[in-house]
C-alpha cells in the first residue's frame, strides 16, 4: 500500500478504476489536470490517501543556468519508470504503465491484450502484443464501418462477454515506433458503448507479402489464444479460463498470417456475418 500525501508535495490525488486504487502527484499542481488526459475511461475520484500504486511526476524545466533544462521525471512508486526533457514522453509512460497495472489487478474483468470492434451485435476479438498490426486491423474494421471498442485490452467479464475500452487508436508506421494516436471519430467511425458476445477470434499479426490463408481452430485452441494474452494470467489463470470458455461458445476462432488489413476485412466481416 503506499499513501498519496505521505510526503510534501505541491499536490495530488486518488482515484479507482476497475477496483484498483491510484495515486498520483506532482511537486507542480499546474500539471495535474493533464493527467487527466491519460487516464481510463471509467476513473472516478476518490477521497482516501490510501493506494495500491503511486505516481509521481517531478516537473523539470528551466534549470539555475541558462540554456539548462532539467529532466522531468515519472517514478511508479520507488521505481523510476521515465526520466525525459519531452513531457509528452513521460505523460505517455503514465498512461501506458497505469493502464498495464489496473489491467493486471482489475477486479471482476479480465483484461486481454487485443484490439476489438463490433459488428452486427457480435465482437471480433485480435488477440496480440505489440507491433502485431493489430491496431491498423482495428482502424480499417472502423474505416468498412465496425464499431470501435479497443485497439490495446479487449476487456472481458465472467460471462464472456466483451466491454469497451475507449481510447484513441495508436497507430505505428511501417518498421516505425513511434505512434500516432487518432481518434476514432477521424475515421469516420463509433465507439462502442455495451457489451457484446464474441463472434469471431481472430488470431493473427502482419507480415509482409503473406497470403491470407486462413485455418480454424477449436473451441479450446481459441481459449488458449486467449489466455496466452492475457495480462494476468499468472495470477488468475482458472478465472480467465472461466471467462473465456464462456466467451467461445458460439464463437468462430480462426488463425492465419495476413498481408495488408485491408485485403482481409471482407472475409472478416462476411464471416461473422454468417455465424449470426
Amino acid at each position: 500500500m503506499q499513501k498519496v500525501d505521505r510526503l510534501d508535495w505541491a499536490a495530488g490525488f486518488s482515484l479507482k478504476s476497475y477496483g484498483v486504487r491510484i495515486g498520483i502527484r506532482s511537486n507542480n499542481p499546474a500539471y495535474l489536470a493533464r493527467v487527466h488526459e491519460h487516464l481510463p475511461h471509467n476513473w472516478e475520484k476518490m477521497s482516501s490517501p490510501i493506494v495500491d500504486r503511486l505516481y509521481s511526476i517531478v516537473i523539470g524545466g528551466e534549470g539555475a543556468r541558462p540554456n539548462i533544462r532539467r529532466f522531468n521525471l515519472l517514478y511508479g512508486n520507488h521505481v523510476r519508470l521515465a526520466r525525459s526533457i519531452e513531457l509528452d514522453e513521460v505523460f505517455n509512460t503514465l498512461e501506458s504503465d497505469l493502464r498495464l497495472f489496473v489491467a493486471e489487478l482489475a477486479r471482476g474483468r479480465v483484461f486481454v491484450h487485443a484490439g476489438v470492434v463490433g459488428w452486427e451485435g457480435r465482437a471480433v476479438v485480435v488477440p496480440g502484443r505489440s507491433y502485431t498490426g493489430k491496431s491498423t486491423l482495428v482502424a480499417e474494421l472502423v474505416r468498412a464501418g465496425a464499431t470501435y471498442y479497443s485497439d490495446e485490452y479487449a476487456v472481458f467479464d465472467s460471462r464472456g462477454r466483451v466491454h469497451p475500452f475507449p481510447g484513441p487508436l495508436q497507430i505505428r508506421q511501417e518498421g516505425g515506433f513511434k505512434q500516432t494516436k487518432i481518434d476514432v471519430a477521424q475515421l469516420g467511425g463509433r465507439p462502442g458503448s455495451k457489451p457484446l458476445p464474441v463472434g469471431l477470434v481472430l488470431v493473427t499479426q502482419f507480415k509482409k507479402g503473406a497470403r491470407w490463408r486462413p485455418r480454424n481452430l477449436s473451441s479450446g485452441a481459441g481459449a488458449l489464444e486467449l489466455l496466452s494474452n492475457t495480462v494476468s494470467a499468472r495470477r488468475s489463470p482458472a478465472s480467465a479460463l472461466d471467462a473465456f470458455d464462456n466467451a467461445v461458445v458460439g464463437a468462430q476462432i480462426v488463425k492465419g498470417a495476413r498481408g495488408e488489413a485491408q485485403e482481409i476485412v471482407p472475409f472478416i466481416l462476411e464471416r461473422i456475418s454468417k455465424n449470426r
